[in-house]
């Protein structure tokens, strides 16, 4: 990438932290050996697995044996869905959103096609939904809850510790897709009653390919692959070097979080309070409490995919939406499920800083995208008069 570059799409993927790419190297080069294995070699790996653990669970506030080591956020999902109606077979239905991530909600309509039941439920304007709504539909044919910590196109944070502690009273598992919160907000799982969260290391400085599953002590799970590795709930050989990478970035988000927060949500301020300055019109999508690092913003008449494409040319790097969506040409289901029309979702751009991100690249970001809005509004003029 160039060095000149400004990068503002880390809830799709961020880069790797340096300290990270280092607690990998051995993994790659002279500690190779299987951590199953009993010589010394295999001891060796072993430790640097048990650290890795460790550092996790320190970040979740979680004990080690509760940390399931995944490919990432897709499958700690798909465990923690397809293990719930399994270990609850009585049970056929799933509560979640209309806003979740697509992993999430393709696969509970496949679950749909083989009969389950699924409630989706609504959000509002704001991108929240409605308490209320959410605990009346706690049946006893409930089997799983599964509802993000963090909306990945908003930053919109719902309630779960209000909305988990409700499951928990009525015997019903609760599990949250944690993607773009671990690393980003506190998460403290000793006082928050979920029973299952998902996450992905490439979210918050770690490599592509690793994540967890936490799986609360005491649940009966079932595999997810057959092996003896990850106390039998995920078979096949531990992805040591990313793992290591995932241990150093959990380390490095418990170290930095608390001031990355602060320092990340000014920059984000500074961008929404100078873009809309600048382009009256503009509003900010999703409200009340938000990730400090996510602004998505609707340009209104401007077309979103114009915008970003302009941005790119500069090597201004955002998006409109969630990385893993395979309809590019539909607007976010987010958006609509919030009452944007198809224009206005499709006039919006998500904007996600790091702890990379700098002032000086908002500072050019505040002045090249509203020129870039004045080109498109120009040349929209001339099509109009062209006709």
């Amino acid at each position: 990438m160039n060095p000149a570059s400004v990068y503002l799409d880390n809830n799709a993927t961020a880069r790797v932290a340096p300290e990270v790419l280092e607690a990998m190297l051995p993994y790659l080069t002279d500690c190779y050996g299987n951590p199953s294995s009993t010589h010394g070699a295999g001891v060796e790996a072993r430790e640097g697995l048990i650290a890795a653990r460790a550092a996790v669970a320190a970040l979740l506030s979680a004990k080690p044996p509760e940390i399931i080591f995944t490919s990432g956020c897709t499958e700690s999902n798909h465990h923690a869905v397809l293990g719930a109606l399994a270990a609850m077979p009585d049970r056929r239905r799933i509560v979640s959103s209309v806003v979740e991530h697509p992993s999430t909600l393709m696969l509970l309509r496949d679950l749909e096609q083989q009969g389950f039941a699924i409630t989706l439920l609504p959000v509002d304007s704001s991108g929240q939904i409605d308490v209320r709504e959410f605990e009346a539909s706690l049946g006893s044919d409930v089997a799983l809850v599964s509802l993000m910590w963090a909306n990945n196109e908003t930053g919109v944070l719902f309630p779960i510790a209000e909305l988990a502690a409700m499951a928990r009273e009525r015997g019903v598992l609760f599990h949250t897709d944690a993607a773009q919160a671990v690393g980003r907000v506190p998460i403290n799982l000793g006082a928050v009653p979920v029973d299952l969260l998902s996450f992905s290391g490439h979210k918050f400085h770690a490599p592509k390919g690793i994540g967890g599953l936490f799986v609360r002590a005491g649940l009966k799970w079932p595999m997810l692959l057959r092996g003896h590795q990850e106390r039998r709930r995920r078979g096949g050989t531990e992805n040591m070097a990313a793992i290591a990478g995932l241990g150093a970035a959990c380390a490095l988000a418990a170290k930095l979080m608390a001031d990355e927060m602060q320092s990340v949500e000014a920059l984000r301020d500074f961008l929404e309070t100078n873009l809309l300055s600048a382009l009256p019109g503009l509003y900010i999508n999703g409200g009340g409490q938000r990730l400090p690092n996510t602004s998505n913003i609707c340009f209104r008449n401007i077309d979103g995919e114009a915008l970003l494409a302009r941005m790119d040319r500069r090597s201004i790097f955002a998006s409109s939406g969630a990385a893993c969506s395979s309809s590019g040409n539909e607007p976010s289901h987010v958006l609509t499920a919030m009452g944007l029309g198809r224009d206005l979702a499709s006039s919006s751009v998500r904007f996600s800083l790091s702890r990379y991100t700098t002032a000086a690249e908002i500072h050019r970001v505040v002045e090249v995208v509203p020129a870039i809005v004045h080109e498109l509004e120009g040349a929209e003029e001339q099509a109009v008069a062209a006709i």
